[in-house]
């Protein structure tokens, strides 16, 4: 069953409200992914949230007024919530967590490659902020809401709430600082795979930032680095070495979460993708996925 017939399901749209709040679904889910950085937490919430509002007596759900203040506000809650066990799992979790790449055929997710506050530095960045501080942000800074309302979210004064963007915004532009443009980012990531092809140590190390950072996010599921690699000699060193390996790997470029990335295949099967974040010229970071459950959009498409 799809996630529209599954959010249907949950009751028939009996009233023009219950119309409007399933019409909300999409901007439901673009608020959540990036509130919880993966596609099957951001559908769980939106589920949880029309089964809230389903629970709703017919009077109720009829007088609210604008149903989409009403989803946005649960649905934020919800994530709130769910950030707040994260962390927990999130220890337990085998290897390096990351957030999940999304390719340009994600639909009902397409919209959320349409700006930059999807791309895979900034999820990662978001990562590391309070719950509180993630909700207020992205409420305020992508989706426009008033601190007043955040503040009900969170559970702060307005000018807690304000408070809250206010650090997270710092915090998100101190480690963006210096990101480079999508056109000099598309072709460094070039750049990057024309050396790995042909196996140029010296040219990969000219590509990366002697500090750079490489994290492998395999879940537990499939062989994976468990612990990030630092320095460009290391990263390039094992960038080759997986590439030597006769594995059946075909890579090829692609547009993960709006900015060029190499997705690599095993015959028809998405074997993982690898996203990098560049400044001034060189790759900063390099994250490369590979549990299956974050690959699922690519599955779909």
């Amino acid at each position: 069953m799809s996630n529209e017939a599954a959010a249907a399901d949950t009751a028939a749209p009996d009233t023009a409200a219950d119309t409007a709040a399933l019409a909300e679904r999409r901007h439901l889910l673009n608020l959540a992914f990036r509130m919880l950085g993966t596609t099957a937490d951001a559908e769980d919430a939106v589920q949880e949230t029309y089964a809230r509002w389903f629970r709703l007596p017919e009077n109720e759900r009829t007088g609210i007024r604008s149903p989409q203040a009403w989803l946005t506000r649960v649905a934020s809650n919800v994530c709130l919530d769910v950030l707040g066990s994260a962390r927990h799992r999130r220890e337990q979790y085998t290897g390096e967590w990351l957030p999940e790449p999304v390719g340009r055929a994600s639909d009902p997710l397409d919209q959320v490659l349409l700006d930059d506050s999807v791309t895979m530095a900034l999820l990662v960045v978001l990562e590391s902020l309070s719950p509180a501080e993630r909700v207020a942000f992205v409420l305020h800074d992508v989706f426009a809401v008033p601190f007043d309302e955040i503040a009900e979210i969170v559970g702060r004064t307005p000018q807690a709430a304000r408070k809250l963007a206010s650090t997270a915004r710092k915090h998100v532009a101190e480690r963006r600082r210096r990101e480079a443009p999508v056109e000099t980012h598309t072709a460094v990531v070039k750049e990057f795979w024309a050396a790995c092809r042909t196996g140029e140590l010296a040219e990969l190390l000219r590509l990366l930032d002697p500090a750079v950072e490489m994290r492998v996010d395999g879940g537990g599921k499939v062989r994976a680095a468990l612990r990030p690699i630092y320095g460009a000699d290391r990263v390039a060193r094992f960038v080759l070495g997986i590439l030597s390996k006769p594995s059946g790997l075909m890579g090829s470029f692609d547009t993960v979460n709006g900015r060029m990335a190499m997705v690599f295949r095993q015959g028809a099967v998405v074997a993982g993708v690898v996203s990098f974040d560049v400044k001034d010229g060189v790759i900063t970071d390099l994250w490369f996925t590979m549990t299956p459950d974050k690959l699922r959009t690519f599955a779909r498409a």
